[in-house]
């Protein structure tokens, strides 16, 4: 098939620039995958489709991904002065990270950026600049902003690398770093590649997670017209159950619930089971070829452990439905799922991209927002239930109102 087929017209303000006031006051666009009306309803209706256990049946499963968000976009100096931008991808090896450079054709081999604390955060948290700085490395956190920008993009990297994972500490993103004593990171550019990717290696001295917190900034998607995050956005862009750090775009679908949904879902014996994929480059990348099947998707790590495995394994045994909170869930269990729809626990990389043709193995139903014309987010989708449908909903959806992407509104696809 051809990208030109999954394009739509969008009026622009339609792209929510903010969260609904209160977290789970979203509209849920219902689409019924045997066809039939599409239904308008709240977020918070969302257990009515869903089916709890009972004396005949096990209820349904729903599956979350668990990654936590690192402020990794940073805001930096050269060493010949002039301002300097990086965006953290993934770690490659122990101290060595790839990276989205801004300006790019600036920043190339042997040149050193630095990045400091603000002083009202040093006097705030005691914190003082590193003195003697040393090289650690950290996750396997596949990363990039929700929706890349033509100017932040790249070509895919086949480097992937497992590796400890961060620790989770408070994020203070959104402040603006400005002149300190020594800087709390340093990085040096070691290799450059096309579009704006670099090859990175940091210095600093201490916990990486904790110095991000002091130097970083939550990375909102390009389409949230701000330069700076807002103090609400450092919640407002997580999960509220998210818990492994190495995300730098958070899986949207995920932004909706609240603890009191999560419970009620619960109480009426829908199970919940946790995996983790860190959201980057394969999920957001754009398509750039024409045709399908030429794309080639960019790795992200993923983790499914063994309860979470047994969890949706029995669910599917015993008659219930597995529904995925966001293609990143959907990627992951794919991945995982054997031919008969069994789910192995394990952890690595995945690359798979899912496009119409795609018989899919694990899930039965999947909640999800809408999605950017072109992308790969918006394919898999009409892999799931046919582009006319998805095109259909689409268009019914602008004509009533609903907010689009990662802020926006979202849909259930059951």
């Amino acid at each position: 098939m051809l990208l030109s087929d999954f394009d739509y017209d969008l009026p622009h303000e339609l792209i929510a620039q903010h969260p609904p006031a209160q977290r789970g006051q979203s509209r849920l666009l219902v689409i019924p995958r045997t066809g039939g009306p599409l239904q308008h309803r709240m977020f918070a209706d969302l257990p009515d489709y869903l089916r709890g256990a009972s004396a005949l049946a096990a209820g349904d499963c729903l599956i979350l991904n668990d990654t936590r968000v690192i402020p990794a976009r940073l805001i930096g100096h050269r060493a010949t002065g002039g301002q300097a931008e990086l965006l953290l991808l993934r770690p490659v090896a122990p101290d060595t990270w790839e990276a989205l450079a801004r300006p790019a054709r600036r920043l190339r081999p042997g040149d050193r950026l630095t990045f400091e604390a603000p002083q009202d955060d040093l006097r705030r948290t005691g914190v003082s600049p590193a003195s003697g700085r040393r090289c650690a490395g950290v996750s396997p956190a596949a990363a990039i902003t929700d929706q890349l920008s033509p100017e932040m993009g790249t070509e895919p990297s086949r480097a992937t690398s497992p590796s400890p994972e961060l620790t989770n500490q408070p994020s203070r993103a959104g402040s603006v770093p400005i002149s300190t004593t020594q800087p709390l990171l340093t990085a040096e550019i070691i290799s450059t590649g096309l579009d704006g990717l670099r090859t990175v290696r940091l210095e600093y001295d201490g916990d990486l997670l904790n110095i991000l917190d002091q130097v970083g900034r939550m990375p909102l998607p390009p389409y949230i017209h701000r330069d700076d995050p807002e103090a609400a956005d450092k919640s407002r862009y997580q999960t509220v159950y998210a818990a492994q750090p190495g995300a730098v775009a958070a899986p949207t679908a995920g932004l909706h619930f609240t603890p009191e949904l999560l419970s009620t879902l619960e109480s009426r014996g829908i199970s919940i089971a946790r995996l983790t994929l860190h959201v980057g480059l394969g999920t957001f990348r754009p398509i750039t070829a024409e045709r399908l099947e030429d794309h080639v998707m960019h790795s992200e790590w993923y983790s499914v452990s063994s309860a979470a495995a047994a969890t949706i394994n029995a669910a599917r045994a015993g008659g219930g439905r597995l529904i995925a909170a966001g293609t990143t869930v959907v990627r992951t269990l794919e991945t995982v799922a054997d031919e008969y729809g069994l789910i192995h626990p394990g952890e690595g990389a995945t690359d798979i991209f899912i496009k119409p043709g795609y018989t899919f193995r694990a899930i039965d139903g999947m909640i999800t927002n809408f999605h950017l014309p072109k992308s790969s987010l918006l394919v898999m989708v009409s892999a799931f239930i046919g582009r006319d449908r998805v095109l259909q909903a689409y268009n019914e959806a602008i004509a009533n109102g609903y907010r689009f992407y990662s802020y926006g509104d979202a849909t259930l696809i059951i």
